[in-house]
C-alpha cells in the first residue's frame, strides 16, 4: 500500500503511452482518423492490453493508436496536460514524463522540435493548474538507428533547459546500446542525467553496457540483472536505481507472472528498485494499482513496498533541496 506520509513518485512513465482512451476517440472522430472502432468499449481492446502479449515489441504495437491521433502540436500539448492532470488525480507528488519526440512526430510528419515545445507547454500548464512537480526525460528510440537518433537528440537539445535526462528505449534486441555512445556523451555534456532501458529483452551484458558506456545512473526494467551476481552487487554498491514496472513486465511476457518478477530480489539485495507504471494507458492501470495490487502479488511485504517508495525519492532526478521540498510539502498536506 502507498505510505501517505511519504511523497508518491512515478519515475518510469511514457507520456506517449498514456493517452486517455476518451482522448483517442475524441481526436479520432474530430479529425476523421481511421480508428478501428467508434465507441470507447469497442476501441478498448485495440488500445489496451488485458492478456500477456508475445513480447515487448507486440506490446509496443499498441502505441500506434496513441501516436496516431497526434495530428498537430495542440494535440501534443493536450496529452501532456492530461498526463499531469491524471498524475494529480492519483495523488502523485512528482512524476518524470518521458517520450520520444520523433516517435510522436512520425505519424503526421510533425517537426520533432515542435513536439518538444508543445509537450513542454502542456506540462508547464499542468504544473500550474494541478500543483504536481514534473520533469521531462527525452527518449531516443533505438529502432530508428543512429542517424535519426542524432536528429531526435537535436530536437531535445533545442529545449535543453526543459529536459532533465536522456533515455534509450525501443527494440533492445536488434538495436544495441553501443550504437548510441556518442549521443549519450552529448547528453551528459548538456548536463542531463542518464537512464536506459536495458535488461528487459536482453541479458545482463546490455545493462553492463548501459552503465559502462552510456554512463546510466538508472536502469529501466533490468529484469535480467538477477542472472549476474556481480551486476547485482554493482547496482547496489553504486546506488544505480532500477525502475521496475510490474504489470508491464507481465503483459510483455518479460516475466511469467507477478511472483516471478525480480523486484523482491532487488529489494532484498539492497538495490534501489522502485515501482512505476511504464505505459498506463496501454496497461489500463495506474500507480496505485502497482502499489496495492501488483506489488503484493509480486510477494512484497508492506515494509518492502514502503522501501520501494522511499527508493523512488532517493533516485529521482531532483536536487537534495527539491527532495526535501517534496517531503515538507507532504508533511503540510
Amino acid at each position: 500500500m502507498v505510505d501517505t506520509s511519504l511523497p508518491l513518485l512515478d519515475l518510469h512513465h511514457h507520456l506517449d503511452g498514456s493517452v486517455r482512451l476518451e482522448t483517442i476517440l475524441d481526436l479520432g472522430l474530430k479529425h476523421n482518423l481511421p480508428l478501428p472502432a467508434k465507441t470507447l468499449e469497442e476501441l478498448r481492446p485495440y488500445v489496451q492490453v488485458s492478456d500477456p502479449q508475445a513480447g515487448v515489441m507486440d506490446f509496443i504495437e499498441k502505441f500506434k493508436w496513441m501516436v496516431g491521433v497526434l495530428v498537430d502540436y495542440d494535440t501534443c500539448r493536450r496529452i501532456a496536460f492530461e498526463n499531469v492532470e491524471d498524475a494529480a488525480s492519483q495523488g502523485i507528488d512528482y512524476i518524470e514524463l518521458r517520450y520520444s519526440p520523433w516517435f510522436m512526430a512520425e505519424a503526421h510528419a510533425l517537426n520533432p522540435q515542435g513536439v518538444v515545445e508543445a509537450v513542454t507547454d502542456g506540462i508547464r500548464a499542468g504544473e500550474r493548474e494541478f500543483g504536481v512537480r514534473v520533469n521531462q526525460i527525452g527518449i531516443l528510440s533505438r529502432h530508428y538507428g543512429s542517424e535519426i537518433a542524432h536528429q531526435e537528440l537535436s530536437a531535445l537539445l533545442s529545449c535543453k533547459n526543459e529536459i532533465t535526462a536522456l533515455d534509450l528505449a525501443g527494440d533492445e534486441g536488434n538495436y544495441r546500446g553501443e550504437w548510441f555512445v556518442d549521443h549519450f556523451a552529448k547528453a551528459r555534456e548538456a548536463g542531463w542525467h542518464i537512464t536506459v532501458h536495458a535488461g528487459e529483452i536482453m541479458g545482463p551484458q546490455s545493462i553492463w553496457q548501459a552503465i559502462r558506456e552510456l554512463k546510466a545512473e538508472r536502469i529501466g526494467h533490468a529484469v535480467h540483472a538477477v542472472e549476474d551476481a556481480a551486476l547485482m552487487t554493482y547496482l547496489a554498491e553504486h546506488h544505480i536505481g532500477v525502475e521496475c514496472c510490474l504489470t508491464s513486465n507481465v503483459q510483455t511476457s518479460t516475466v511469467r507472472d507477478y511472483l516471478s518478477h525480480p523486484l523482491r530480489t532487488f529489494l532484498e539485495s539492497g538495490v534501489l528498485a522502485t515501482l512505476n507504471t511504464d505505459d498506463p494507458g496501454i496497461s489500463a492501470i495506474d500507480l496505485n494499482y502497482e502499489y496495492e495490487v501488483a506489488a503484493p502479488a509480486a510477494g512484497l511485504t508492506v515494509d518492502q513496498i514502503k522501501q520501494a517508495q522511499k527508493n523512488a525519492l532517493e533516485i529521482a532526478f531532483l536536487s537534495q533541496d527539491e527532495k526535501q521540498g517534496l517531503i515538507a510539502k507532504k508533511q503540510r498536506s
